[in-house]
């Protein structure tokens, strides 16, 4: 009997999460709200860490827990102040990250799936009101 086919590699594994987490943080030095947030001398870093816990996430290598431990996103995000207008640029960053995906990279389904769950982490890790 064959194993089911993982959500990772059914929407084509490594090279999909490189795409979109790379398009997402070309866009972070720029931005006003969450440049801040991040260290410019390890961007490279967090996109790794990113994609890491991106394709851990949807079944792929569980590089990021090899590499970091369990991922705990509330507390490793605690000491960055994420607001609601924070959580919206995030979004509108990653929107804009998942639209340079073709529709037959990244067909409607699973782009759901995957824009369902930035959602759901993004409101999670809201800490300031």
């Amino acid at each position: 009997m064959t194993q089911p086919q993982s959500f990772y590699d059914a929407v084509g594994g490594e090279d999909i999460f490189r795409h979109i987490v790379h398009e997402f943080y070309r866009q972070i030095p720029d931005d006003d709200i969450l440049g801040p947030m991040y260290p410019a001398d390890d961007l490279d870093g967090a996109e790794d860490r990113l994609r890491w816990f991106l394709v851990q996430y949807w079944g792929g290598p569980q590089t990021f827990t090899e590499q970091r431990g369990h991922p705990r996103l509330r507390m490793r995000h605690m000491h960055f102040p994420i607001d609601p207008a924070a959580r919206d640029r995030w979004l509108v960053l990653m929107g804009n990250a998942l639209e340079t995906v073709s529709d037959d990279d990244l067909p409607e389904a699973p782009r759901q799936a995957m824009w369902d769950h930035m959602i759901r982490v993004a409101d999670m890790l809201v800490n300031k009101f």
